[in-house]
């Protein structure tokens, strides 16, 4: 057969998990549309093998463009995995914001869970910099990782490999669950996770596919895997008699708690609740698999991250209804005290003592922690709307709410009260709005994300990194309402220092003009010319594929 008479070949895999060789010639069966409802993909135009060569380009592996990752991921057959991202977590009109690798945020979630094995199956770079990243905030625990070439790719070894893995780890000695994550190249090539065995010896095991061209923010992603658990403990639960917790069931009604927060707020939500005969059931994430089953078995679920989507997906099909906001400062706690009352059918005299116990003693913590100035605030931690809130209230000039998470039906309170005050909020929102709001803005302080809070130093602006500074404190009740003055307004008071280094710094350059030099930086216009024509070209081409 010579070079020109060459024929491609598709694998896949059947509902079995057993490698499929298909010729690219030959009809397949039910060829009329491809697995998840797609069009079949010819095999000359597949992207799918993206690990090696795509569409005649030099095999960019998970350094592709996230449009060809997607289209290769659907024509594997995981169509209806991202078409449930979408529908959970919507992207907005851009792409999608900035941040770090997604599967972050549900490495973090399964790493924090006793008695749970974390396996990841994805390029070395990705694995290397997500175990990084992990182990810097703290993981101390090890993960699993699953290798693969090109060849184990596209001939279903990898599979094979993750599923010998997953045996290989499931000790009930150990381990309560395995955890195993497809990262963007698995899940672009259709590894199918969900064939995998759903429990060996006795260890539940749980696949999930969190690509970065899916799943938006790290935020969402502890989601993904909290809402995976939730949906196999409801199983559980469906199916018989489960164990209690180790603590045992609480002899009142319980309220579950949705989203991390500081680990002192569910215990003053427990003490906000207890007037109303009510008690604070497990945070999800959880710590363990049995507060699953505890938080599937209280009477509400809060929404204190709104967007949680998955995880309210799960609950709502076990008939537990879902409140939004959270009890924080004055209104906050009011309104939602009020909402979780009618919810149980609590008594309205009860109600309102749980509203006369704590609603003074949050308004004397605000009095106590003034803050002065404006500020512009921004993250991807989800709970943005809620800190805006307390700072309106502690006195602060909150002129703009930047959250990289999106709209949901549980942050729409807290949404209203923040634009009835003047304030804009934008969900979704990119770096670009961010450092807008910081540049047009002129606020005294502006709490972000690392780039945001770079940007306004450059600047001489006093700001805040909100992940390690303004996250990392209580927010709820009296308790919360103190917590953030004397952060906020130690930075508002460091005006006059910033201004001092900007002075002292000034003229040794910025960009690749930074440093002090001798003599005129050698810029070389020239190639930065030739660099944008190079650019210009690839980006002609690439427009010129999408219309062929």
């Amino acid at each position: 057969m010579t070079m020109s008479e060459r024929v491609g070949y598709e694998v896949g895999y059947d509902d079995a998990g057993q490698v499929t060789v298909q010729r690219a010639d030959e009809p397949a069966a039910g060829a009329e549309t491809g697995e998840g409802g797609q069009p079949p993909v010819a095999c000359g135009e597949s992207p799918r093998s993206i690990s090696g060569k795509m569409k005649g380009e030099d095999g960019m592996g998970c350094h592709a463009p996230a449009e060809q990752m997607e289209a290769a991921a659907r024509a594997a057959g995981n169509g209806a995995v991202l078409d449930q991202f979408a529908k959970d977590y919507p992207r907005g009109p851009h792409d999608k914001p900035e941040s770090m690798c997604p599967a972050f945020g549900s490495m973090r979630v399964g790493l924090r869970m006793r008695r749970v094995a974390t396996v990841l199956s994805g390029s070395a770079c990705c694995v290397y910099g997500l175990t990084f990243v992990t182990h810097f905030y703290g993981a101390r625990r090890s993960v699993g990782y699953v290798p693969f070439s090109s060849e184990t790719l596209v001939t279903g070894k990898l599979f094979e490999d993750i599923r010998e893995a997953v045996h290989d780890l499931a000790d009930p000695e150990r381990y309560d669950a395995v955890v195993v994550t497809n990262l963007c190249v698995p899940t672009a090539s259709g590894v199918p996770l969900r064939l995998l065995p759903k429990e060996i010896n006795g260890v539940r095991i749980v696949g999930i596919d969190v690509p970065g061209f899916g799943v938006p923010t790290h935020a969402e992603a502890k989601d993904v895997l909290a809402g995976a658990m939730l949906a196999y403990a409801r199983a559980e639960i469906e199916a018989g008699p489960v164990p209690a917790p180790e603590a045992g069931r609480s002899d009142r009604p319980s309220v579950a708690l949705l989203g991390e927060m500081f680990p002192a707020d569910p215990m003053m939500i427990g003490a906000m609740l207890a007037p109303m005969g009510l008690a604070a059931g497990p945070v999800v994430p959880t710590r363990e698999w049995r507060e699953l089953y505890a938080a599937l078995d209280s009477g509400a679920v809060a929404a204190i991250h709104p967007f949680y989507a998955a995880s309210v997906r799960e609950f709502q099909a076990a008939g537990r209804p879902i409140v939004g906001s959270a009890p924080v400062g004055v209104d906050g706690t009011h309104d939602w005290l009020a909402a979780i009352g009618e919810t149980f059918n609590v008594p309205p005299a009860q109600i309102a003592a749980a509203q006369n116990a704590f609603v003074p003693a949050v308004k004397e913590a605000l009095a106590k922690a003034p803050v002065k100035g404006r500020i512009t605030l921004s993250g991807y931690e989800g709970s943005e709307l809620l800190v805006a809130r307390l700072l309106i209230e502690s006195g602060a000039d909150v002129a703009y709410v930047g959250t990289a998470c999106a709209a949901s039906p549980w942050s729409q309170a807290d949404r209203e009260w923040l634009e009835a005050r003047g304030v804009v909020v934008k969900f979704r929102a990119s770096l670009a709005d961010d450092l807008a709001a910081a540049d047009g803005l002129d606020p005294d302080l502006v709490i972000g994300t690392t780039p945001v809070v770079q940007h306004a130093k450059e600047r001489a602006i006093p700001s805040l990194y909100f992940t390690n500074l303004i996250s990392a404190r209580p927010l709820m009740g009296p308790a919360g309402a103190g917590s953030l003055g004397e952060v906020v307004n130690a930075a508002i008071a460091g005006k006059a220092r910033m201004d001092g280094m900007k002075a002292f710094f000034e003229g040794v350059g910025e960009g690749d003009t930074a440093g002090i030099w001798e003599g005129s930086p050698n810029l070389r216009p020239d190639f930065r010319a030739l660099n944008q024509k190079k650019l210009d070209k690839a980006a002609r081409a690439a427009k010129a594929e999408e219309m062929i």
